[in-house]
């Protein structure tokens, strides 16, 4: 059952990341990003790592490719993407090669996951360092408050023009 998951994850994925290159509307290829990485929170699912895929959704999803529709949605003249240029076959090229890369490293990786496995709280004990009695409360409140701020000077950047 898990390999028709992952399957099924995996050709979604695949399908989206083309898509994302493929598009013509930039704001539909935002959209498509965003089904890479929910179905890349779904694979982390499926390998039991229930904090990555948290992250995940709460990082790529909800933060960066709304910040990436966002700055969509200000810029007035962006209507579709770039026009492809004289970079079109050298970034095939090298879409290739990466593409070998991959595939070499997959083939020549050894995957054993033992059958009895114990499986291991990877929240709980994250939880704790990050929020515990000596934990990075204070830091993770200031990283937040100055990434808002950030985002509120960008926008009001923009408005201004």
């Amino acid at each position: 059952m898990l390999e028709i998951v992952f399957a099924l994850l995996a050709v979604i994925a695949v399908a989206s990341a083309v898509a994302v290159i493929v598009v013509r509307d930039i704001f539909r290829a935002a959209l498509c990003l965003i089904v890479l990485f929910m179905t890349v929170a779904g694979v982390y699912l499926l390998l039991h790592a229930d904090f990555l895929a948290i992250v995940q959704i709460l990082v790529y999803v909800g933060a960066i490719s709304i910040l990436i529709i966002v700055a969509i949605m200000l810029t007035r003249d962006a209507r579709q993407g770039p026009p492809l240029g004289n970079l079109k076959y050298p970034a095939a090229i090298v879409a290739i090669l990466l593409l070998g890369v991959v595939a070499f490293g997959i083939i020549n990786t050894v995957f054993v996951m033992p059958d009895n496995a114990p499986l291991e709280e990877t929240v709980k004990p994250l939880g704790k360092a990050l929020f515990g009695d000596s934990g990075y409360l204070l830091t993770m409140e200031i990283a937040v408050v100055m990434l808002l701020s950030a985002i509120l000077g960008a926008i009001a950047v923009i408005r201004e023009k």
